[in-house]
């Protein structure tokens, strides 16, 4: 299918120009201030004026549902296939959580094909807060290499909920998630879910001192309680990953804004845990209450990292786009609007609210409303 997208404000050469965009089927084909083509199949969609900005990439989605510490009756319900579409989310990592017994790496995998089949880029993480790894095959590495979803593993570090994993088997971990990524062409990353406890990072610097694995195999997250540890990974070379926050919207849009003066260029990322718990713990780790987090947040973060702390919107942008795409190995097809890339495209209106978002070429959502139906949605 040929389309071609017109009116659309793109940065590019460094300014926001009004731009054509021509789509040759799931790739971007050309993007200039006048596109000619004759194609007698062509589609013609008029942008209206708005700002075509890269689909986002959320690395941190509990895409069958988080939570369940206070029992089963605190289990978040797993992510609908509408819910990333309306918040311009055209690539998600899913993963586990605390839960790795009534939720499972079959569970995991066959929730990201769906995802897949309905035509989002899906991939997921094996392993969730418990060591030695859950996994759908036995070996972290043989999922990694063997599962084509499948491009890292997760494990909680600093938290009362980990397995309070050594030094020495976070190195073995990260090595056979290193070697894993080599041998299939993947990220091979330890995803760290990094919790409250002392000294969070104590544990990730101890494997580097102590190992050759390259510290761009440690992806630590939820860092935004941590920020001078946060700083410090940062410096030595490190990915950051910050997350979301639903009741403190725009001091963390600020916080975020702050870090990306600060974190060296295209190191810092930012996922939303859309679909975890937010579980609330007093002094003696004794839950007292619990939330949950909605993928909706990213696109609100952004607003408010633009609208109220004045960040440029193709500087707030990156973070979700073109930094985390680099991170996990899918840039130059994922995370930037030009020729070549994937036709991923997020069309915001005047107010940077979501209006139209493209997914490989394919619009799913149009003027606010779904394009495609998902089963069992109403």
């Amino acid at each position: 299918m040929i389309q071609l997208i017109t009116n659309v404000k793109v940065f590019r050469d460094g300014e926001w120009k009004l731009s054509e965009i021509l789509l040759a089927g799931q790739k971007i084909e050309q993007i200039a201030d006048k596109i000619s083509c004759s194609y007698d199949g062509l589609t013609v969609v008029d942008g209206g004026g708005k700002t075509a900005v890269p689909g986002y990439i959320d690395q941190h989605v509990h895409v069958c549902g988080g939570g369940g510490e206070g029992s089963f009756i605190t289990q978040v319900p797993p992510l609908k296939f509408s819910e990333p579409v309306k918040a311009g989310v055209t690539t998600l990592v899913g993963l586990m959580g605390t839960d790795g017994t009534t939720r499972s790496m079959r569970n995991l995998v066959a929730k990201t094909k769906a995802l897949r089949e309905f035509g989002l880029t899906a991939y997921c993480l094996t392993g969730n807060y418990n060591y030695p790894s859950p996994t759908l095959t036995g070996s972290v590495m043989d999922d990694i290499v063997f599962i084509d979803e499948v491009i890292g593993v997760k494990i909680a570090i600093a938290d009362h909920r980990s397995a309070n994993m050594t030094t020495e088997s976070l190195i073995k971990l990260a090595s056979d998630a290193r070697v894993a990524g080599m041998l299939s062409g993947k990220p091979g990353i330890v995803h760290l879910h990094t919790g409250s406890g002392k000294d969070p990072l104590k544990i990730v610097f101890d494997a580097l001192n102590n190992s050759e694995i390259p510290i761009a195999n440690f992806r630590p997250t939820h860092l935004e309680s941590k920020y001078e540890a946060a700083m410090e990974f940062a410096k030595r070379g490190g990915y950051v990953d910050f997350t979301c926050d639903m009741d403190e919207l725009d001091y963390y849009a600020g916080l975020f804004c702050k870090a990306l003066d600060e974190v060296p260029e295209g190191m810092m990322t930012i996922s939303t845990d859309s679909n975890g718990s937010f579980p609330i713990w007093n002094e003696k780790k004794e839950l007292v209450g619990i939330g949950a987090a909605s993928i909706s947040i990213l696109q609100d973060t952004i607003k408010s990292m633009v609208q109220v702390h004045g960040c440029p919107l193709e500087k707030a942008i990156k973070p979700v786009t073109e930094n985390v795409a680099k991170a996990l190995k899918l840039y130059p097809d994922k995370g930037v609007l030009a020729a070549g890339a994937d036709a991923d495209i997020v069309l915001l209106d005047e107010e940077l609210n979501i209006d139209t978002v493209y997914a490989m070429g394919k619009c799913m959502l149009k003027e606010g409303k779904m394009q495609v139906a998902a089963n069992f949605e109403i």
